[in-house]
């Protein structure tokens, strides 16, 4: 039978990170799909810290995937409310009109 190993794991999150950065590259106008972008590459961190943890019999990179997860559920939420409330008070969430701000 075919057995699936810490290499596929791998291969699986070099590719979902690199989705991510040519999502954040390819894409700089809509700030949605930049979130959606890091939340994919803070994805393929946590299935290379669950990896290799089963790999190594360690259960350290599993807690510190369940601190990312946090960590990244709350980036989600606070960044959502920011594009929500700036929608509301500019009518736009375009990545351009963000340097409008400063000052």
């Amino acid at each position: 039978m075919f057995e699936i190993g810490l290499s596929h794991y791998m291969t699986v999150s070099a590719i979902l990170f690199t989705l991510g950065i040519l999502g954040i590259f390819l894409n700089r106008k809509n700030v949605i799909i930049i979130m959606m972008s890091v939340e994919l590459m803070l994805l393929a961190v946590n299935i290379n810290l669950v990896a290799f943890s089963a790999d190594l019999g360690d259960m350290v990179g599993q807690v510190f995937t369940m601190f990312v997860l946090t960590v990244a559920a709350a980036e989600a939420a606070i960044g959502l409310a920011i594009l929500v409330v700036y929608f509301r008070n500019r009518g736009s969430i375009a990545v351009e009109d963000v340097n409008m701000m400063k000052g």
